[in-house]
């Protein structure tokens, strides 16, 4: 397995400090990581941005650091395709085959997307097969250029590991494989052990976070009383939250996965967005991927 960082840990986004491209592959290697995950959106690699001179410069940067480029991760959202005036796939379809040129111009293997979000509650079916038809239209336009289609299990499509394998098996296609998370099944209180132990053999890589549970209550005035709502989360380093990291990766070991493992911070992190704090966050996580690896 190949520890790796994804830029989107140093993206400016919910407060945490920005880097460019260059230097977050430099940040990558003085930190200790062999491989890097780059972000598909501005501010890292987008489409509408990244042009020759840009590509060379990422290249070149991966050379002189000895880092790896394994994924481009894209962001789509194929449910948004329910207005049919507006050709929301198509437009998603190409983003994402201009995301497998640049992945392959770079060297990396994968390309990264998502399914959708749930659009309506009585929809399923609709949105289901709206995000199967896109995927692997996804898949065999990232062929074209030899790169990986990974499909994260993120949106709400899919995103219950049943639900998951399902619409893997459904999309059908040889160029479409898993990059298996334990978020969100943690979240829905399954067996990390043997969700990972099922998904091993579709997977390319995994992408970690942990993160705390905050609870929160709110007053009801008449009944002199607290109603508790949906917790809320925090991240914080690998292996210091509710995450169950080891039984994890004990399945992804019976299941013999051997990709890359991928740490982010992308969601408002304990400490705070400083880059003294995510150097240090980031260091942490790498020791914890690093003793769960081995």
């Amino acid at each position: 397995m190949t520890p790796t960082l994804f830029s989107v840990s140093y993206a400016g986004l919910w407060g945490q400090h920005r880097l460019d491209t260059v230097s977050f592959i430099a940040k990558a290697r003085q930190l200790g990581y062999s491989a890097v995950e780059l972000m598909g959106k501005r501010p890292h690699v987008s489409v509408l941005d990244t042009d020759a001179k840009q590509i060379d410069a990422i290249r070149q940067a991966a050379a002189t650091y000895g880092i790896e480029i394994a994924t481009i991760a894209g962001y789509t959202n194929f449910t948004l395709a329910k207005d049919t005036e507006v050709p929301a796939a198509e437009m998603q379809i190409a983003y994402v085959r201009d995301l497998a040129k640049i992945a392959a111009t770079l060297g990396a293997k994968i390309v990264r997307v998502f399914t959708g979000y749930l659009v309506q509650q009585d929809g399923f079916l609709r949105d289901w097969e709206m995000c199967v038809r896109a995927v692997r239209e996804c898949a065999i336009v990232a062929a074209e250029y030899g790169v990986i289609l990974g499909v994260q299990n993120h949106h709400d499509v899919g995103v219950g590991v049943d639900s998951y394998i399902e619409f893997l098996s459904e999309v059908d296609h040889p160029n479409c494989k898993a990059m298996f998370d334990p978020w969100a099944p943690a979240l829905h209180g399954d067996d990390l052990r043997d969700c990972a132990r099922k998904l091993a053999p579709r997977m390319v890589q995994t992408t970690l976070a942990d993160y705390v549970r905050l609870p929160r209550h709110q007053y009801v005035p008449g009944l002199v009383n607290y109603q508790q709502l949906t917790d809320a989360i925090r991240a914080v380093p690998l292996g210091s939250g509710f995450v169950d990291l080891s039984a994890f990766f004990t399945g992804l070991h019976d299941g013999g996965f051997n990709g890359y493992v991928a740490y982010e911070m992308c969601s408002p992190l304990r400490g705070g967005g400083s880059e003294q704090n995510l150097d240090r966050t980031a260091r942490e996580s790498l020791v914890t991927i690093q003793q769960l690896i081995d």
